[in-house]
Formats: structure tokens, sequence, C-alpha cells
């Protein structure tokens, strides 16, 4: 069985299916729907802002993505809070990010109800380590 893979859009979990047998190696999308709205520079800068929130932040703390979604879209946040989740479901895959519940990190593609985001160890040390500078 091969490894399953994060979807380059929604950043969920695409596990292995055996009619992709010959094809496993370009699979990037979960979804027909995912593979006709990549995320480009829109997603890419939800991204940043995440991130950028975050580092304003003292180490260890965590942000909600409605904070995201307010920062960009003031006036139709709730609309865009799946958006902001899939970032941030992206973010996790590139291993910059936790979700957590509860204060526990809990995986990102089966995550239900409110959730929290927060940098991984390793990226906080240098975020916050550049906000020193």
């Amino acid at each position: 069985m091969e490894a399953d893979k994060t979807c380059s859009r929604c950043g969920r979990t695409i596990t292995w299916r055996k009619k992709w047998v010959t094809c496993w190696a370009e699979v990037r999308y979960c979804s027909d729907g995912c593979r006709k709205k990549k995320p480009g520079a829109h997603g890419a800068c939800i991204e940043t802002t995440i991130l950028e929130l975050l580092a304003k932040r003292v180490a260890g703390a965590s942000i909600c993505p409605s904070e995201v979604a307010r920062e960009m879209w003031p006036d139709a946040w709730q609309e865009r809070m799946e958006e902001t989740r899939q970032a941030a479901r992206r973010l996790v895959a590139a291993n910059q990010l936790e979700i957590t519940q509860n204060g526990k990190a809990v995986d990102p593609s089966t995550a239900k109800g409110p959730i929290r985001l927060r940098l991984v160890k390793h990226h906080l040390n240098q975020s916050h380590a550049r906000r020193a500078d």
C-alpha cells in the first residue's frame, strides 16, 4: 500500500486507491471540485496572513481561524471560513502549523467543530527569533 498524500487545495488526506496504481505520483487533489478551484496566489495570501498573525503572538499562543478571516474580509468573514480552514490544513501539511482542539493537536482532515491554529515548535523558534531582530 502507498503512503497517503495531502490535497493541494483543501489540505485533507488523500488515501491511496487501487485505481490509482498507475498514476499515484500525479494525484494532487482529492476531488474534481478541488482540482477545478486551485488555491493559487489567493490561498498563499491567506497562509501568509495566518503566519503573520501567529508571529505577533507570544510563543505557543494560538489563534482562531475567524481572526484570519476577519482580518482579510471584515464584512464577509463568515463566508470565507472554509477557505481559511483549507489554508490552515495546507500549512499543517507543510509542517508549519498545528490545528488544535482543547489544546491538543488533532488530525486536520477529521477535526469537527471549533479549532485553533498554532505554530509547530520548530517554526515557532524561527518566527520569534526573526521578530526579536
